[in-house]
């Protein structure tokens, strides 16, 4: 019975440290870029449907790696959605990564921050500052995480996608200082795919900035940002999105067509938005097939 009992508790000891061996944070300790000393707290809220998290004040990469004999070499950093207010942390984070992981791909989930005047200066500026820095982490760990540092990807959902974009065109843009050997990397994604995002296109739910604050949402202009460099890209949404409307997916790939930056767009009638995986619905529950099968090309 005690044998049984140490046997638990050694089991329980090691998941709890291997799972916290696979949470990194961006950043070295006391020198995150832009961040302002505030009282704000980080918040976890666990509802019935997802695990919502707000305020971020300590980014990390979270890394769910396939097993070696099963992986392909491929990674892709993961962009939850949630109006730039949230992350929606399982339902467009750990869940694609667990996805991806069965298709033999490194799925890591960024928590990236949000904008926030209350902990950051220049706060349009952040996430981008954060993915940016997500995507040359994971490439300075290449050989760590068994991938390619050549094949790294991204997706992002709603917010997240505009992320996405935004690291797409403009991972040259010099938002931070260096503070080491891995910032002297590309940022880079080797490829992208953006779901159901905001890019241009305003939704019912828009609002103008406010004193002259740059808004993150308008401030990249990231249709017009699109140059021959801007990497291969899979766009996906519902024709009936009443959040950030299909026009966004339109404008973006007309824009990358008139590049001549490959792109494949999946449209649905219907899904609107945030289906993330789509299990329940079965006209959408197969994009995540067309996206790895896309992902195959690129190889």
């Amino acid at each position: 019975m005690r044998y049984s009992i140490l046997v638990v508790f050694l089991i329980a000891v090691m998941g709890r440290a291997f799972s916290q061996d696979t949470i990194i944070p961006l950043w070295p300790e006391n020198k995150i870029p832009n961040r302002i000393s505030s009282e704000e707290k980080e918040e976890y809220r666990q509802g019935e449907d997802l695990l919502r998290i707000a305020k971020v004040q300590e980014p990390t990469i979270e890394v769910y790696l396939p097993a070696e004999s099963n992986a392909n070499g491929q990674a892709v950093l993961i962009f939850p959605g949630g109006g730039y207010h949230i992350l929606a942390y399982d339902w467009e984070g750990t869940d694609i990564a667990k996805f991806l992981n069965g298709k033999g791909i490194a799925g890591i989930v960024v928590k990236y921050r949000l904008p926030s005047s209350v902990s950051q200066t220049d706060q349009h500026l952040v996430p981008l500052i954060d993915a940016q820095r997500a995507l040359r982490m994971v490439r300075s760990k290449a050989s760590e995480f068994n991938i390619d540092p050549d094949r790294i990807g991204a997706i992002g959902f709603s917010a997240g996608g505009h992320l996405v974009a935004t690291l797409g065109t403009h991972y040259g843009k010099k938002v931070y200082d260096p503070l080491d050997e891995m910032d002297a990397l590309s940022a880079r994604p080797d490829f992208m795919a953006l779901a159901y995002p905001y890019i241009s296109q305003r939704s019912e739910k828009y609002t103008p900035p406010k004193d002259g604050v740059p808004l993150i949402y308008t401030y990249f202009k990231l249709e017009e940002s699109v140059t021959p460099e801007t990497p291969p890209t899979f766009l996906l949404h519902a024709t009936n999105d009443p959040g950030v409307p299909v026009e966004n997916s339109l404008v973006m790939y007309q824009a990358l067509k008139n590049k001549g930056v490959s792109a494949t767009m999946h449209i649905y009638p219907t899904g609107g938005h945030g289906f993330s995986l789509a299990r329940d619905n079965v006209h959408l529950r197969g994009w995540p097939e067309r996206w790895f099968e896309w992902m195959e090309t690129l190889e």
